[in-house]
């Protein structure tokens, strides 16, 4: 799966998608309000190092910041699934406009898929 989606990204890696996700985070009513206001761009590193770790480009992420631990960094947010599916959604658009398809684009969709799941922390309305 890793060489599949770091090689259909090719040498921009993960940095397009990330960026197009957060040009849409930061303008986000449901989900924006998550991140810190003064901090846009170390959350976009965060992410990007946090991808470039899981899909063995870089080990930087767990250098810098140790274990992902995303569930426990994720904890002091609600998230239920509005919020999961409002981040998917914003996600998708970020990989249709760095137009991501196929595989690629099925493999990361799922792994995106499977994160935001686990990053639920309130019961379904």
């Amino acid at each position: 799966m890793e060489e599949i989606v770091v090689k259909a990204l090719g040498e921009a890696g993960f940095q397009p998608l990330i960026a197009a996700f957060y040009r849409r985070v930061r303008k986000d009513e449901l989900v924006g309000g998550m991140y810190p206001e003064n901090d846009w761009e170390g959350a976009e590193k965060r992410l990007r190092d946090f991808m470039e770790f899981r899909f063995g480009v870089s080990q930087r992420y767990l250098l810098e910041r140790g274990h992902p631990r995303l569930r426990m960094r994720h904890m002091p947010f609600k998230i239920g699934e509005a919020e999961r599916d409002r981040w998917l959604e914003m996600m998708n658009e970020a990989m249709d406009e760095i137009e991501l398809t196929g595989e690629p684009r099925e493999l990361l969709g799922g792994f995106f898929n499977q994160v935001a799941n686990a990053m639920r922390n309130q019961a379904p309305s």
